[in-house]
């Protein structure tokens, strides 16, 4: 309590300093929308101490809002109000949005956490991690497309990947991008456009913990809320056209001891400089690939960049390789240690269950001691490349969804709440998608996701 005392008297050191008026208490749903109720400065605190209510329904909404049946957080639960807390950590100023700050929170319902809710998802597994003796450094690396709000057409035209010109094509609102996301606690590192018209890229330094998601899911609003200032939407909808190359979310981690002072992924005494329990990590999340790609690429929309494609560098099988693009799991050794990029993850998805699912998947691997397959070098797309009874990541929601419920191992990690909730979302899709090909609708995806995802 003296702890939490101390923290609220630095935020309303802050709240002064920074003539913050009002407070966003703000929460992630599952697809990963940020909603939030504004609160003036004067009730911050019993907010803060007390909670806020907020209905459990959240969890039961599509990316517009609209009621997806099933969840068990609609009117099988009454529609009842969740008692939400803040994280004190999660404080921030917003210089974009006057005079205004921001908290990130998590729901109780009767005294205890909701255990579908995804922050508290990737808390879990990440305390499951903890117990093990290890932390997590993660942060994911984000592809979007920025588009004119009225039009929908791509800000930047023709494809030039990394073309200085293209970089600078609106220098406004590049400038406030690279100002105002550290001043919200983004350390970026790079910036730079991407492949297709109207693609960027943006990444910043990893954390530890629930912050790496945290990170992830300021930012992606941060973006959003920034592009809109200028007349855009920044859209991190993973193929917002039919022929647009995928927006990924790459999620680069590594495992550190407890105390987040020593890599262990690591190795020199084995040949390829990686550590036993490095291994099996990677043994995991490539035996749950085919269950876990549906929590990394969660949309009917992102689940197509699995289908193999002569023109877009995606992962199509459950690989890994030395710095090899092809293959799911991309691996980095350095001087000083070495990462993961999961590439398997992509930009529709929700930041929390990504690491919640790249982790619940590696500690299996960790537990039960697992090897991986040979690495790959060279194309993995290639089938002589490959080894012998490599799964297929599923490009179809269908499939997907059974590969997801007949994996225990992930489901049990999960939980119950949690799956039925996502579970339902996806098969609401599927119905949305037969309604839409009934239509003759083409752009349905586009018009569920390209706003708010």
């Amino acid at each position: 309590m003296d702890s939490n005392k101390d923290q609220l008297e630095q935020i309303m050191s802050k709240i002064h300093a920074d003539d913050v008026k009002f407070i966003r208490f703000e929460q992630t749903d599952i697809y990963g929308v940020a909603r939030s109720k504004t609160v003036p400065v004067k009730h911050f605190t019993k907010k803060a101490i007390y909670g806020i209510n907020f209905a459990l329904t959240t969890l039961g909404y599509d990316p517009q809002g609209q009621c997806t049946p099933g969840t068990g957080f609609l009117f099988e639960s009454g529609s009842t109000d969740a008692l939400m807390f803040p994280d004190l950590d999660t404080f921030i100023t917003i210089p974009w949005c006057k005079n205004t700050g921001r908290i990130l929170l998590e729901p109780t319902y009767k005294g205890k956490p909701v255990a579908a809710h995804p922050r508290t998802v990737a808390r879990l597994q990440l305390d499951r991690l903890k117990d093990m003796g290890y932390s997590l450094l993660s942060a994911h690396e984000h592809e979007f497309y920025v588009a004119d709000k009225n039009t929908l057409e791509p800000f930047i035209l023709g494809q030039n990947i990394r073309s200085t010109i293209r970089n600078y094509k609106d220098p406004e609102l590049v400038h406030q991008l690279l100002t105002d996301l550290p001043q919200a606690d983004i350390d970026v590192e790079t910036y730079e456009s991407e492949h297709d018209p109207g693609q960027l890229e943006i990444t910043y330094t990893p954390s530890f913990g629930v912050k790496s998601a945290d990170t992830a899911h300021t930012f992606r609003t941060s973006v959003k809320e920034i592009a809109s200032q200028h007349g855009y939407i920044a859209s991190f909808m993973t193929k917002p056209w039919a022929h647009s190359t995928r927006s990924a979310c790459h999620f680069n981690h590594s495992l550190w001891d407890i105390n987040g002072e020593n890599n262990l992924m690591m190795d020199n005494k084995n040949p390829d400089s990686l550590s036993d329990v490095a291994r099996h990590w990677l043994a995991g999340i490539l035996a749950h690939a085919p269950a876990v790609s549906l929590l990394m690429a969660p949309t009917i929309n992102c689940l197509k960049a699995f289908e193999p494609s002569s023109t877009s560098i995606n992962p199509v099988n459950a690989t890994w390789g030395f710095d090899n693009r092809t293959t799911a799991l991309r691996v980095k050794v350095g001087d000083t240690g070495a990462y993961i990029e999961n590439r398997i993850c992509s930009g529709g998805a929700n930041p929390y269950l990504t690491l919640a699912a790249t982790v619940a998947a590696g500690i299996d691997g960790i537990q039960n001691q697992m090897e991986p397959p040979p690495h790959v070098n060279g194309n993995a797309y290639d089938p002589d490349n490959i080894p012998t009874k490599t799964p297929i990541l599923p490009s179809n929601m269908k499939t997907a969804l059974e590969n997801l419920s007949n994996d225990n191992i992930i489901c049990e990690a999960l939980g119950d709440e949690f799956v039925k909730c996502f579970v339902a979302h996806k098969l609401h899709e599927l119905c949305m998608e037969n309604e839409a090909k009934a239509k003759g609708d083409t752009d349905w995806e586009r018009n569920l996701f390209f706003e708010y995802l």
